[in-house]
């Protein structure tokens, strides 16, 4: 589909899915709570979707779906989770399971899933197990080859949707000795194995997500056909890894989404609760907090919608942009949730408050972000591994890769930018040293710089002061590239592993949100989006918000700019619409009376 279409598609899914405060609505936070405390797995909101046709967005075009572009699903995924991030991930578990024979599959597995798909079937991505974690080079679970297929023997643990799950995809070793070609996938379908074949494992009582399925599966010589092989024997790793690059780039959705219920129920309380003779949102120190908070939101947003556009734009790169995206949203929007616990007070410890109740759900579920399909530290590591090729590429002189990528990032960060066609076997491991985002960042700062001399009042003033900001940071990616460089004679063989290495990973994702920050902007200028944006004074406190991690004691962002960032946040939540850069309208809300609040 067009990116065009997708405003009204989202418009399309909001009114089905209704007013979530409105116990009347078909998907409400009512029941969505209740879900949640009784710990059930929420089948009636997932066949709510699929009957939408939800589904459908994850299935290739070739297939008989409508997925063109991984945008449409993760903002899809994203109007979900700001009602229910549970019954989000039980979808996005689906669509990974799916991933392996989109990637690898003959076109009948192709077909053979999407059918399935289409007919409601579930499936899981078995790809952990209980000793090894992240480790995926550690996995037990074999294959032993026999003619015709395979002997599956093992066990896969902490799985979503193990239980519930028609069928999964599995990571499985069939060399006996491991290694990166030592694995495979396979199609277990668990309703075709002979009964008690299949062992389910026991559900893990979780702390947030309650309501999924978070269990296992146990196996004993159990049979799959060679037809059942998903891509060529010993290419599982890859595989694997591909599939675990769309992963991280769309489990950030849901902290997004967490975030963006919190904020809107924070205002909902702010902008009516009176203290003191004044609304709390014009309190100055819980004012100053909404903005900032705002504007961490819109430094995930941009971020997220980069790495998003960059699976089919810049395929080759996914292995920099999904680890950026995994490690810096999560990690950002954790603090941000934590500011919005103290600006809305006592009530966001209440579970069965009714209309504020939602919150203390969402604190809970976003923190899925954090550690599913690689943590943290996998994050770093991964993007440790590149950051030499990625520094040098990024602080070297101006060549054929910087002008490709400052011609991209017109589509990388566009939202009114076609896409070329998803195809997701062009993901590759290793970017190379690309990492269009910061090679296009000095030409943005050029063309900011240009914006601010032809701006006039506020604006060319908080144009200028942002350039600076941006202009600072950004420097630091030459003193990053020395000290990258220092480290490697001072510490030999255990640089690869040590915390100032995954320190310097850390510095190098905030170059990359300072340049998704201008280019998000800077598209936003040259593009058609709506008002309030883009803001000047939006980008300006984003800058400084990233400054802030550097400088973490120095304030300079002034009352103007606060009270200017408010009033884009203000019509925002006025006028119903998504805290993003895409501005989706939400379904249309009830009253709030006073007594609500």
């Amino acid at each position: 589909m067009n990116s065009s279409d997708l405003p009204r598609l989202a418009a399309e899914l909001e009114e089905y899915l209704g007013d979530p405060h409105d116990p009347a609505s078909r998907m409400p936070y009512e029941r969505i709570l209740d879900h949640d405390e009784r710990e059930e797995y929420p089948y009636a909101f997932v066949n709510l979707l699929q009957r939408w046709g939800v589904h459908e967005y994850n299935i290739p075009e070739a297939q008989g779906g409508l997925a063109g572009n991984v945008e449409t699903g993760f903002n899809l995924l994203r109007l979900i989770a700001r009602r229910d991030p549970t019954t989000a991930t039980a979808l996005i578990i689906t669509s990974l399971a799916f991933l392996p024979a989109w990637i690898a599959g003959t076109d009948e597995q192709k077909q053979y899933l999407s059918d399935a798909m289409k007919q409601g079937s579930r499936y899981a991505w078995g790809l952990s197990e209980r000793s090894h974690g992240s480790d995926v080079l550690s996995n037990e679970l074999a294959a032993e080859k026999v003619p015709g297929g395979y002997l599956l023997t093992g066990e896969k643990w902490l799985i979503g949707n193990a239980r519930v799950a028609d069928g999964l995809a599995v990571f499985a070793r069939t060399r006996a000795s491991g290694g990166p070609a030592g694995y495979s996938i396979f199609l277990l379908e668990k309703r075709r194995t002979p009964a008690g074949a299949v062992e389910e494992l026991p559900n893990e009582r979780l702390h947030g997500l309650r309501a999924l399925d978070m269990s296992g599966i146990r196996l004993d010589g159990v049979f799959v056909p060679d037809a059942a092989r998903l891509g060529a024997e010993g290419a599982g790793l890859e595989i694997a890894l591909q599939t675990s690059q769309v992963a991280r780039t769309l489990i950030g959705s849901i902290a997004l989404s967490a975030v963006d219920t919190a904020l809107r129920i924070t205002l909902d309380f702010t902008e009516r609760r009176v203290i003191f003779g004044r609304a709390v949102s014009d309190i100055p120190y819980s004012r100053r907090q909404l903005a900032e908070c705002f504007a961490d939101l819109m430094i995930a947003d941009a971020v997220s919608l980069g790495a998003v556009r960059s699976l089919q734009l810049v395929p080759e790169q996914a292995s920099v942009w999904s680890s950026v995206v995994k490690y810096f949203v999560p990690t950002l929007l954790e603090t941000t949730m934590s500011r919005l616990n103290i600006v809305l007070g006592a009530r966001f410890y209440l579970r069965a408050e009714p209309h504020y109740g939602i919150h203390q759900k969402m604190l809970r579920d976003m923190l899925v972000a954090n550690f599913a399909d690689g943590n943290t530290v996998v994050n770093l590591k991964n993007l440790a591994l590149q950051l030499d090729g990625l520094l040098a590429a990024a602080t070297g002189p101006a060549g054929e890769a910087q002008a490709t990528a400052e011609q991209r990032v017109a589509t990388l960060y566009g939202l009114d930018r076609e896409l070329p066609l998803y195809r997701p076997w062009d993901q590759e491991l290793f970017s190379r040293g690309r990492d269009d985002a910061l090679l296009a960042a000095p030409a943005a700062l050029r063309a900011l710089g240009e914006h601010a001399e032809a701006a006039k009042g506020d604006d060319r003033e908080w144009l200028t002061r942002a350039a600076a900001v941006a202009a600072e940071l950004l420097g630091a990616a030459t003193a990053l590239r020395d000290r990258s460089t220092a480290l490697r004679a001072e510490l030999g063989r255990e640089y690869g592993q040590s915390a100032e290495l995954f320190d310097l990973a850390k510095q190098y994702c905030l170059l990359h949100a300072v340049a998704a920050c201008l280019h998000t902007y800077l598209r936003a200028v040259a593009g058609d989006l709506a008002d309030p944006l883009p803001s000047a004074a939006l980008l300006l406190l984003q800058l400084e918000r990233l400054r802030k991690q550097v400088h973490p004691h120095e304030t300079v962002t002034d009352s103007r700019v606060v009270d200017e960032v408010m009033a884009v946040l203000r019509r925002l939540h006025q006028e119903n619409r998504l805290f993003s850069h895409w501005q989706f309208q939400l379904a249309e809300r009830g009253d709030l009376s006073l007594a609500e609040i």
